[in-house]
């Protein structure tokens, strides 16, 4: 779950293979329960966020990569529930348009050939470590039959995000929301949002142990990964906090410092709580120092960036 305020995971499930479903031996050694069926990583997901939907979490976009958007039982399953959602699909994934022959089921790179290069737009998806991450977009109306007024509220899309220094790499994404107010702009914050399920992935790796585990039962690896899950939240919302009261603090303003990050949070938890320091204040001057620091390498980082793409946001609007 991401959200301007941070990220965090708030639902987990195992992958349970095929073979490890039929063998009963196995099952009965790691302890699976009787009523755990064998289910695909879309399924998985579709119960996961069905769980989300009943404990009304908040959420205004679903988004995934391809192994789950190419699948047409969870894009339906969301529609159903009239959740919005921008899910990456293979570029084979058949998609309902309309030709001059009427209603036909076409490949997402077939599509993608119609496009003039008026059709594309540079946009940035967001600002990664490198600054910001432009890409080249486009957005193709997609068929659907609609028949009552509830049915047309509701817009069918292909997003296309094609690379600049390699313009042959196109990623595919279908796109389900709101036919008058959905933007293209919006589309490619969203799609760009997905990055930080990685991010977020190695958050949880590098200081919270997510993988480190040698579990075999059933039982273990949920304790495991729930624990590892609800400190990375835990420490995610001490990070927010504490980023919101830091802004507040005479020594410069926001804009003079690295804001606080989950890892750079965990190192000060465990410097001022579980080790002996010389001094609270020591550690978080420390912490104040490091981060002044690492901004200033990433603004003369970005500086070098941005005059790149500066020429290359202006070549691709012209």
């Amino acid at each position: 779950y991401a959200s301007k305020k941070g990220a965090a995971f708030i639902d987990r499930a195992l992958y349970l293979p095929s073979e490890w479903a039929r063998d009963q031996e196995r099952r009965a050694e790691a302890g699976i329960p009787e009523e755990v069926e064998f289910a695909t990583k879309p399924a998985l997901a579709g119960q996961m966020l069905e769980r989300a939907f009943e404990a009304k979490v908040p959420a205004g976009w679903v988004t995934a990569d391809a192994l789950y958007g190419s699948n047409r039982g969870l894009r339906m399953f969301l529609e159903r529930r009239g959740q919005p959602f921008v899910l990456a699909v293979k570029s084979d994934e058949s998609l309902w348009t309309l030709d001059e022959r009427g209603p036909a089921q076409v490949r997402a790179d077939r599509l993608a050939e119609d496009l003039t290069p008026e059709d594309w737009q540079r946009l940035s998806a967001g600002v990664g470590s490198k600054g910001e991450r432009l890409y080249d977009w486009a957005l193709l109306p997609l068929f659907r039959l609609q028949l009552t007024q509830e049915e047309r509220f509701w817009g069918h899309w292909l997003l296309l995000r094609r690379s600049i220094e390699d313009p042959d790499e196109i990623a595919y994404y279908a796109v389900f929301a709101p036919k008058e107010s959905t933007t293209l702009e919006e589309l490619v914050k969203v799609a760009g949002a997905r990055w930080r399920i990685e991010s977020t992935f190695a958050e949880t790796k590098g200081e919270f142990g997510l993988d480190e585990y040698e579990v075999r039962r059933w039982a273990g690896w949920h304790r495991h990964i729930t624990l590892c899950l609800l400190a990375h939240a835990f420490v995610g919302v001490v990070r927010a906090e504490e980023a919101t009261r830091e802004q507040g603090i005479p020594e410069g303003t926001p804009e003079d410092i690295l804001p606080l990050t989950v890892p750079e949070v965990r190192r000060l938890l465990y410097s001022l709580l579980l080790v002996k320091v010389p001094r609270e204040r020591a550690v978080l001057c420390w912490s104040h120092w490091r981060r002044r620091h690492q901004m200033r390498a990433r603004r003369c980082h970005h500086r070098r960036r941005r005059r790149l793409d500066l020429g290359r946001l202006q070549g691709g609007n012209r």
